[in-house]
């Protein structure tokens, strides 16, 4: 690497840090091939997608020479306000100027809330809250700021729409921080969109470490870190027992002295389990007053897949260890004895509670999903894949792919613990004076 830079001459030292095709991110960073009309890059905080959209905006309007001509003219640059867009599109740390190289920077004009380059391109500042702005003018291609943060998104969006009219093939980029607004789940949903996604983690090389530690430590799993650092695109499903915002709320950092602990196994039979899961959760209680007052706090999940009854069953003695468990509770369903000979064939001694489902999935869930309701249940730490699993189980049944085994796995974890106790309970009765 030194024998190649010392290679090189001053000019061309001096243009290595605005060669983005050389820097960049190429799986999220770089446009998509084929023919899109939107790119909608999707990212957690301080994953680049400031720098992706400017580097955009630079190789639309640049030529081969700074008064060369480029694929685009006029560039609609809209931000969730005004003052956002010339702070951070146009005159932040990774926007349009300082990502310009000095013969190529254009010349802000503040007044008119506008780039100029010396090849006669222009990009003009927008507010999303003022819509009505984008009536009148004409664009050959447009970068949009933090969509998924506009207050008149789908004002905004549809008159952007109608000023894309020039030029042979006007495009446009999107960047933001997914949210689940109506807009943005449109637009992912439309055939002539592209995406590319990237957590914060995949910049971490021009962020401080000790942002990335302490955010990370702290937002771990939860439905706002999944969405601000890892950059994905959250829903709730319509008619859920849980919602995601809800399962946040019942989070806690760490659990009480319980008085008892499970771990409850929903098991997969066969050799192999190939893509389905065996749901292993860990949960345990806190035995204050009538059961019905009780609360139970969820410890792990230890789930896992593409797994033999050997593998499983092992995880399941190692929770039950590992965590003072007094008994595992698992559903027989499928397996029927094969379940308990596959236990005892490697702890003959260890308690096993059989539980049978003569419900349906949804039927058995509803009253867990009670228990949250009523703030007796919490999660100690993040489950996302549970998690995820939980939101979308409806009383019709499961809203996702495949089989919600962790699910399952919790649902007998907390029947064990909560419902059944408090089923089998009977008040003392108090002699009349």
């Amino acid at each position: 690497m030194e024998s190649f830079l010392e290679g090189l001459s001053e000019n061309a030292l001096l243009a290595l840090p605005f060669l983005f095709e050389h820097w960049a991110h190429a799986d999220h960073q770089l446009p998509p091939e084929g023919d899109w009309t939107t790119w909608v890059v999707l990212g957690g905080r301080g994953a680049g997608k400031t720098r992706t959209g400017a580097e955009w905006v630079r190789a639309q309007v640049e030529g081969a020479t700074p008064e060369a001509p480029g694929r685009a003219r006029r560039v609609a640059l809209v931000g969730e306000t005004y003052d956002q867009a010339r702070d951070v599109m146009v005159m932040g740390d990774s926007g349009i100027l300082a990502c310009s190289p000095p013969d190529r920077r254009p010349e802000w004009q503040a007044t008119r809330r506008r780039l100029v380059w010396a090849n006669g391109a222009e990009a003009k500042c927008y507010s999303a809250s003022d819509p009505e702005a984008l009536r009148g003018p004409q664009f050959d291609a447009a970068w949009c700021d933090e969509l998924a943060k506009w207050k008149r998104a789908e004002e905004t969006w549809d008159m952007l729409q109608f000023c894309l009219r020039l030029g042979d093939d006007p495009r446009q980029v999107v960047t933001t921080t997914p949210r689940a607004t109506p807009l943005l789940r449109r637009l992912l949903d439309d055939a002539d969109t592209v995406r590319t996604a990237a957590p914060t983690e995949a910049n971490r090389l021009y962020l401080a470490e000790t942002f990335l530690e302490k955010i990370t430590a702290r937002y771990r799993g939860t439905r706002l870190g999944r969405q601000e650092l890892d950059g994905e695109m959250l829903t709730d499903t319509e008619g859920a027992f849980w919602s995601l915002d809800g399962l946040d709320a019942a989070r806690v950092a760490e659990a009480p002295a319980l008085d008892r602990i499970v771990v409850a196994v929903d098991p997969s039979v066969g050799d192999r389990a190939g893509g389905d899961e065996c749901g292993i959760v860990v949960a345990g209680v806190v035995c204050k007053g009538k059961p019905q007052d009780w609360t139970a706090y969820v410890l792990e999940d230890a789930s896992l897949g593409g797994v033999g009854p050997t593998e499983w069953a092992g995880r399941a003695l190692r929770k039950l260890g590992e965590h003072g468990a007094d008994a595992l509770v698992a559903e027989v369903n499928q397996g029927g004895k094969l379940v308990g000979a596959v236990i005892r064939g490697i702890d003959p001694f260890v308690r096993i509670v059989e539980v049978n489902a003569s419900q349906s999935k949804g039927a058995r869930a509803e009253p867990v999903a009670a228990l949250y309701e009523q703030g007796r249940v919490r999660h100690v730490g993040a489950f996302p894949k549970l998690e995820d699993q939980m939101s979308q189980m409806t009383r019709a049944g499961y809203a996702g792919r495949g089989s919600p085994d962790r699910l399952d796995a919790l649902v007998w974890a907390l029947h064990e613990l909560m419902i059944r106790p408090a089923s089998d309970y009977v008040a003392p009765r108090v002699r009349p004076l």
